[in-house]
């Protein structure tokens, strides 16, 4: 035998290019275990590892994320959300500018009497990431959605799919909150879409796949959102940062205690968020 070949971890005798996506280590293809994205071996399966193809075909397989890979619609969370954002669109078009007065980030209007996030409606940090303010604004952000989407969702699972899209664009309108005028308006999925991006550049590093186009599509976004005019930059910056930050602790949590670092990691994003918003509700009240 070659003294250069790679041998699966289980049998050493048997030669393979195979790979366990979570732990890395090299699977032959007696040990490999089918998954949302790639291979896993049986241990990271949640099975403890035998010769017998019956015992790994009952163990559950599970995601690069650590989540049970489920039967079912694997893009579910996905569909919900462009759902709801479509609904949200169309019942601004047959309602008009009061529901986005209701729903938009900033509703506060520093010359008049109103309400707005420094005045307790902290809801808005949330239904300003559907709402939309043109058909391309809308167009772009759900076809991104689409396109960023269900890869992220197959790879963390629903639950840390949707915390991930949530925690994202509420860092967002966190940062949009805390450095925009009161009187400004802000509203848009933008800052969850970017949150997904710097999400697939950390997955993509972590399964050592070919970061150029993914850093490519980084790189053009950016661009367009310091030289195109009326952008929130803030709420690009501020949900791909928290996206990659997030993405990154779910993806490199140490497997024996992997739920407890990724939810960890999800509270303290929401903790600097709260932090922000009551810094600047300081400052405004």
């Amino acid at each position: 035998m070659n003294d250069q070949a790679v041998c699966c971890y289980r049998h050493p005798d048997r030669e393979t290019g195979i790979r366990c996506t979570r732990c890395e280590r090299p699977i032959c293809p007696d040990c490999m275990v089918n998954a949302s994205v790639g291979f896993h071996c049986p241990e990271c399966s949640g099975g403890s590892g035998t010769d017998r193809g019956s015992e790994r075909r009952d163990a559950a397989p599970r995601t690069v994320g650590g989540a049970v890979d489920r039967p079912g619609d694997p893009f579910l969370v996905t569909k919900v959300l462009l759902g709801i954002n479509l609904a949200i669109w169309i019942a601004v078009l047959v309602q008009g500018p009061d529901l986005v007065g209701t729903l938009e980030l900033m509703g506060r209007d520093p010359f008049q009497d109103g309400e707005g996030v420094a005045e307790g409606q902290w809801y808005r940090l949330l239904t300003s990431l559907f709402l939309h303010e043109s058909v391309m604004h809308i167009g772009f952000n759900m076809l991104s959605l689409w396109w960023l989407g269900p890869p992220l969702e197959a790879a963390f699972g629903r639950a840390r799919y949707l915390a991930l899209y949530l925690l994202s664009g509420l860092g967002g309108s966190a940062l949009t909150y805390l450095m925009v005028d009161a009187g400004g308006r802000s509203y848009g999925a933008s800052g969850a879409i970017f949150g997904l991006l710097g999400a697939t550049a950390v997955l993509m590093r972590r399964l050592k796949y070919d970061m150029r186009p993914v850093m490519a599509l980084l790189v053009l976004n950016l661009i367009f959102t310091f030289t195109w005019r009326n952008i929130a930059a803030e709420a690009h910056i501020g949900g791909l940062v928290v996206g990659a930050l997030v993405a990154y602790g779910m993806v490199h949590a140490p497997r024996a205690r992997r739920a407890l670092v990724q939810w960890l990691t999800c509270g303290a994003a929401l903790l600097a968020i709260v932090v922000t918003v009551a810094v600047r509700t300081a400052e405004l009240t």
